[in-house]
């Protein structure tokens, strides 16, 4: 966009070049603008567009227009400022809606109202600001009496405009921070709520038209007195103060923080969508409310949503009134005695359900949707891609696969990893359950379990978490204002709220454990208990939830792991295996590791350590012939303590060879600094001597001798090898000899040897050498012609990247390191990152922990290295990467860009990798 001014030109691009035109208009059955458009118009505002302009919609949506993300841009660059000529361009789309309802903004007789909200190209539900009723003022308001015939309304939505602006526009636009968490919203709730008392109203709609005409006036006086300034009593005042709050409450500290944890870019920015108001609170008639396509915590497909007769759409997702289901389908326990809008307004009802069709079939997706029924007419406020959980996800990917609706290419793309890994999550221990009576139910908001702590307010929520606590966060119901604390939790159990309030959708969004409307639970604040059935529970004390049916239990209940048995995620990872290319193994160490890698999909191991049998459980016995090895003087003594030792390892590698029936396993030799093993207490030193027949202070002679400064890049790896080849040939023969066993036995099996810490080809001949004077023997011992194999070599060292070429010389494959090669290639030690790295990352030194996702950058140069230089030399090179990252999902599509073989990682990690790899075939092709 220019800086100084702006065109009126039309003619929108939808790609990220600069637009050059800021507003777009919509409504009347034509729209500027469309559907794929989010960048510019933000996800609202292209929507809007689409339903009000597309020809197959043309849906009853209320005209408005929407002002561009780059304004949003220029607003920030420029001190707060806009453009020149907006406000005229602002002014002749405001008569465009004046036009199409009949109405005059500022109008005393005649006057049009507008809702001024945010809207960013990806959802962030309650995060940023809106404000409703924009043009009520002393001067609108008796006209717009007179017109409505409605006193009672007409005030209750000035109250409204009042709470609002003074809240968004007066005081978080301006940066002012209360006291004691006493915004002036809560202040004027306060007020409120001391009426409703003085009155014996119990909800808002008790209220007369007097007692809300006097509660206006009150308000208005208390935003004098805290604020320092009058109410704004001008239309265009109030226009522009919301627009600015609207674009100002983008880099809002809820808005911050919800951006930070979704990895939102700070660029992209927000529009404004300027709106002609339509009124849900105008009576008995009217209504506001929120719905799903199909159901976004199951995926069922069933129309599904909630709706509150006479009343504005911020009160349905507040959670302050219990919304009532639009159908028998929505029914819950806590609406179970309300009326369904298909009760109350058959006719309107089955108009919104016929659009819920339609719309579903147009964007072919599940849509969250936001209507409001103005004296029996039904407008459309919203539509978008709406959040669900990770089982609502694929259920519903697969379904529309089935319908027809969608690609299998569409139906992977659908699933972001995170959902894919809510359904790997926990849930409570069904036969725990079965023991224990729930302590409460409310609304099953979030996916899987959650078991924590205690704690009723965000800040404790962090903090606690921080300390290493489990919680979970209790509220009345939540707000924005809450979202650190509800990321940091492990659960969210709220007192009040629907399927559709804040709590609910944020947590959908996160796959975060979740109970809402739980009606039975009484929280105070200020004594920090919670009260429920009789028994009241303080701060600290231990709960259960089971978000998938709404219970809530008292204590510990333990957790099991989900995926056992998942049908419907076999049925999706095929669907994935059906598209990626990139083949998925698994670290695993044990034979019972490596069994779970298979029933994840494992298709193979790509990393199989050695040394991690002398850990753990069954390690005392292999450990203490490890450390007769290691602390030997003479290649004697230490042949002596291989001989012990080789039995236990070729039995640990043979189990993890048959446990993978046919599969390649990738067996690194011995990696660790030798010092690690040597024992430290008295007792474990001197059984060690009298093994060696060497005394105490001979032994601890050797064991300091073992010392290095520098132990993760000293005597460790193939430099051990070099050192004392009968370590290696030691290994070497462990492997062959335990495949040769199983090829007897009838079994097929692929043992890849890997050496570790190598940075020249000499290093790596030296091994080899060894290998196939060992593989010989083993022929002859064991009565074989062949036992198929692979000799190749992790690459963790970045000079290794360097002369991949001369390395591929010798080795039949390549594994990427990526922990030690990112702690080489920064100069990072991994061990402790943790001193700095958040402020790296927080401080935008670092765009993210190259130790969680590879730096594509620096670190994925040195791989995109080293895979072009081997390949040069063996076409037929197999490359993989087995370091923490190849569960990762942008690692995992950065190593399908570069051309890896496969990806190796953690059992759990498995199916999260099928996945990514699965997309990144999907966006290769669509680029």
């Amino acid at each position: 966009m220019p800086a100084s001014t702006l065109s009126r030109k039309s003619g929108p691009s939808s790609g990220s070049k600069k637009s050059g035109r800021p507003i777009y208009f919509f409504g009347g059955g034509r729209a500027d603008g469309n559907e794929s458009m989010k960048n510019l118009l933000g996800g609202k505002g292209a929507n809007l567009a689409e339903m009000a302009g597309h020809p197959s919609l043309r849906l009853p949506v209320p005209p408005g227009f929407t002002m561009t993300t780059e304004i949003c841009t220029y607003y920030w660059q420029n001190k707060r400022t806009y453009p020149k000529g907006l406000r005229e361009l602002v002014d002749e789309n405001l008569r465009h809606v004046e036009k199409l309802t009949g109405k005059l903004f500022g109008d005393p007789a005649n006057p049009l109202l507008v809702s001024v909200r945010s809207g960013a190209r990806k959802s962030m539900p309650g995060m940023m600001e809106t404000i409703l009723n924009v043009g009520l003022t002393e001067r609108t308001i008796p006209g717009f009496i007179r017109l409505t015939n409605n006193e009672r309304f007409v005030y209750d939505s000035y109250r409204r405009l009042i709470m609002m602006y003074s809240d968004v526009v007066m005081e978080k636009a301006e940066g002012i921070e209360p006291a004691d968490d006493m915004g002036i919203r809560k202040q004027l709730e306060r007020i409120m709520h001391h009426m409703k008392e003085q009155r014996g109203a119990k909800q808002d709609t008790d209220l007369s038209a007097q007692d809300l005409r006097e509660l206006c006036t009150k308000f208005k006086a208390k935003v004098r007195e805290v604020l320092g300034k009058e109410f704004p009593d001008d239309p265009m005042a109030q226009l522009w103060g919301s627009v600015g709050a609207v674009f100002a409450s983008w880099m809002g500290r809820r808005a911050v923080a919800y951006r930070k944890i979704e990895g939102i870019p700070e660029e992209w920015g927000t529009a404004v969508n300027v709106q002609s108001m339509v009124f849900g609170n105008m009576g008995d008639d009217s209504a506001t409310g929120v719905g799903f396509t199909r159901n976004p915590g199951t995926g069922d497909d069933r129309f599904y949503g909630e709706f509150l007769v006479n009343a504005q759409g911020e009160d349905v997702v507040a959670g302050i009134r219990t919304p009532a289901p639009i159908n028998e389908a929505s029914r819950s326990d806590q609406s179970r005695s309300l009326k369904s809008l298909e009760q109350v307004m058959p006719q309107t009802y089955e108009e919104l359900a016929d659009i819920r069709d339609r719309l579903e079939k147009h964007y072919r997706d599940m849509l969250d949707i936001e209507f409001t029924i103005e004296k029996g007419k039904l407008y459309m406020l919203q539509c978008r891609v709406g959040k669900r959980n990770g089982p609502a996800a694929v259920k519903t990917a697969l379904d529309m696969l089935k319908e027809k609706l969608i690609s299998k290419e569409e139906a992977v793309s659908r699933v972001t990893p995170a959902q894919l890994d809510e359904l790997l999550h926990p849930i409570l221990d069904p036969s725990a359950e079965a023991a224990n009576k729930p302590l409460a139910k409310g609304l099953p908001a979030g996916p899987g379990g959650g078991r924590g702590m205690i704690v009723f307010t965000a800040h404790e929520a962090v903090q606690w978490a921080k300390d290493g606590k489990q919680v979970i966060l209790v509220r009345e119901e939540t707000n924005p204002e809450d979202v650190e604390g509800m990321r940091a939790a492990q659960a969210i159990l709220t007192a009040r709220g629907g399927m559709t309030s804040h709590a609910a959708l944020v947590a959908r969004g996160w796959g975060k454990c979740c109970v809402v409307g739980c009606a039975a639970l009484s929280v105070d604040l200020r004594a920090k208990t919670l009260t429920v059935d009789g028994q009241t529970l303080r701060e600290g004390e231990w709960l259960s939830l089971n978000g998938s049916k709404g219970l809530v239990y008292k204590g510990q209940l333990p957790l099991r792991d989900a995926s056992e048995g998942n049908q419907m995620l076999d049925a999706f990872l095929k669907l994935c295996d059906s598209i990626r290319r990139l083949k998925v193994r698994a670290n695993a160490d044990t034979p019972e590791d490596a069994t779970r890698a298979r029933k994840f999909g494992a298709q193979g191991i790509g990393l199989f350590r050695i040394e991690h049998m002398f850990y753990g459980k069954g390690s005392a016995e292999p450990l203490f012939k490890l450390r007769k090895m290691i602390v030997s003087k003479t290649e004697e003594e230490r042949r002596l303590a291989l001989d012990e030792l080789f039995g236990h390892m070729k039995a640990d590698i043979k189990a993890t060879l048959k446990a993978m029936n046919g599969l390649p396993v990738t067996i690194r030799t011995m990696d660790p600094p030798l010092h690690e093993f040597v024992p430290h207490e008295k007792k474990a030193l001197e059984e060690l001597a009298k093994s060696l027949n060497v005394s105490l202070d001979e032994l601890e002679k050797r064991a300091a001798g073992l010392r290095e400064s520098n132990p993760m890049m000293g005597h460790r790896g193939v430099r051990l090898g070099v050192t004392y080849p009968e370590i290696t040939e030691m290994q070497v023969r462990a492997i062959l000899e335990a495949a040769a066993e199983l090829i007897k036995e009838g079994m097929k099996t692929i043992p890849e040897i890997m050496i570790p810490v190598v940075c020249t080809e000499a290093e790596l001949a030296h091994q080899y050498a060894i290998v196939e004077k060992v593989y010989k023997e083993v022929l002859r011992s064991k009565g074989l012609k062949a036992i198929p194999h692979m000799v190749g070599t992790m690459i963790e060292i970045p000079r290794a990247c360097i002369v991949a070429d001369r390395l591929a010389g010798v080795a039949e494959f390549f594994s990427f390191g990526t922990n030690d090669l990112t702690q080489m290639g920064f100069g990072f030690s991994r061990d402790d990152t943790g001193a700095f790295m958040g402020d790296y990352v927080e401080q935008g030194i670092l765009p993210a922990d190259p130790f969680q996702t590879i730096d594509q950058l620096g670190i994925g140069e040195l791989m995109r290295m080293g895979v072009d230089r081997g390949r040069k030399v063996r076409k037929d090179l197999k490359i993989g990467i087995c370091g923490e990252h190849g569960g990762e999902p942008a690692s995992v599509m950065f190593c399908h860009k570069i051309g890896l073989d496969y990806v190796s990682c953690s059992p759990f990690r498995v199916p999260i990798a099928r996945l990514a790899a699965a997309q990144a075939v999907i966006q290769e092709k669509k680029k």
